[in-house]
């Protein structure tokens, strides 16, 4: 089984996974990071040379690898989601836990991070959070099978939480 961790940038998945992999000896895949790596260009390159629809194409195509591989601990991109056949493929052999924070705690996270474009391009960087959080909350509540607020909580307490509802 694998332990799947989606939510918006800057709610810990990234450390969490790393955590994860430790403690349980899985190896920890980021989505993000394996497109980067095969695409050899970053997420804002990709997004500016081929667009988003391209880039989600290529969740995809990694999720469909993904699915019949075991123990991993998978760290997903915040949209990932959007694409219900990303998630049914992740939930075949795989627990998803949606790590949740609240607005300010996302945007205090993620105000330095430049390895990633403008989701609105009009907006504020916090009327952006909280326009996209909206529509892809249903995403995150319809993929979940475990939600984790990860407000005021080291990422050892998210990792002990996720672990509490995994029976190894």
């Amino acid at each position: 089984m694998n332990i799947v961790l989606i939510g918006y940038r800057g709610t810990g998945k990234s450390t969490v996974a790393t955590i994860l992999g430790q403690r349980l000896g899985q190896k920890v895949i980021s989505t993000d990071e394996v497109i980067v790596k095969e695409a050899k260009q970053s997420i804002p390159q990709l997004i500016e040379q081929f667009g988003w629809d391209h880039f989600r194409n290529l969740e995809t195509e990694l999720c469909q690898r993904l699915k019949g591989q075991e123990n991993l601990v998978i760290d997903t991109g915040g949209g990932l989601i959007l694409k219900e056949e990303n998630v049914r493929m992740l939930k075949e052999n795989g627990k998803i836990f949606w790590l949740t924070a609240q607005v300010s705690t996302i945007a205090s996270r993620i105000s330095g991070d430049t390895q990633r474009p403008s989701l609105s391009g009009t907006k504020t960087f916090v009327e952006e959070i909280e326009e996209i959080l909206e529509i892809r909350k249903p995403h995150y509540q319809a993929a979940a099978d475990h939600v984790i607020p990860t407000d005021q909580i080291s990422p050892e307490q998210i990792a002990d939480a996720i672990l509490s509802h995994i029976s190894i």
